[in-house]
């Protein structure tokens, strides 16, 4: 029996039931590969011939015994199959997931004024107004910061802590599943490996790309993310300065 292998419109064959069944064996040939032999009438899956399993045993073929060369039994089933490389994030996109992603925190922000009563929200409007009022570099409005600093409620601090680690690990979740921070899966772009276009460890992905940035922008900001995007610009895989340093880029999913 002749056997005929294709995928990707890629045709390989003649090959005996012995060998695409070693073939199948080692992963070599899949149930997802066309197959046709004489007697069929069309091309079909593998799996649908061998109903799932990972072997093909057609009904009434009898094989029999046949002196098979080392080269015959080493023989594979070698297609090609054409990787294409993935077509590059755009500015656009990039941008709507780091606002996509940034909104995210907005609620943090609200999380005080759900422990503030009367007497503390007139105490937070009178701060507000004389910080308006007074130049931010001034000693004054440093002391204004302190005590709209002060007048948080533990509570609401504990609570912004606990939100906090729990935005973080949902983001690390689905960053370390599919290369894909919330904002990114709503734009449709994903991080990957700058070289093999593979997905990266979280260790890369998240902790290197993601919060030592939210550190640095914290402290250094704006010049972390004037300098970070300005990589962007100038270079061809379209990287900023958190892809360089955790080797990877943003393409589209």
């Amino acid at each position: 029996m002749q056997i005929y292998l294709a995928r990707n419109n890629q045709q390989a064959g003649p090959y005996s039931l012995e060998q695409v069944n070693q073939m199948l064996t080692s992963q070599q040939v899949l149930l997802t590969d066309l197959v046709w032999h004489e007697g069929m009438t069309e091309w079909k899956t593998l799996g649908e011939l061998t109903q799932g399993k990972l072997v093909y045993e057609p009904v009434g073929y009898s094989p029999f015994s046949t002196q098979i060369n080392n080269e015959t039994e080493k023989a594979s089933f070698n297609i090609k199959v054409e990787q294409k490389t993935p077509e590059l994030a755009a500015f656009h996109s990039r941008a709507l997931a780091k606002i996509l992603d940034l909104m995210l925190w907005l609620p943090m922000a609200a999380i005080p004024s759900f422990f503030f009563n009367e007497s503390q929200y007139q105490e937070l409007f009178d701060i507000q107004k004389q910080l308006q009022a007074t130049q931010m570099a001034s000693t004054k409005a440093v002391e204004l910061q302190q005590q709209l600093m002060q007048l948080i409620p533990n509570e609401a601090w504990m609570t912004m802590f606990a939100y906090l680690i729990i935005m973080l690990m949902i983001q690390a979740f689905f960053i370390a599943k599919s290369g894909q921070s919330i904002g990114k899966k709503i734009a449709k772009i994903k991080i990957v490996d700058v070289e093999q276009n593979t997905q990266v460890n979280s260790i890369r992905a998240f902790w290197l790309r993601s919060v030592l940035f939210i550190i640095l922008n914290l402290l250094f900001m704006p010049f972390i993310t004037l300098i970070d995007y300005t990589f962007f610009v100038f270079n061809k895989n379209r990287q900023t300065l958190h892809d360089k340093l955790a080797k990877t880029k943003v393409v589209k999913q």
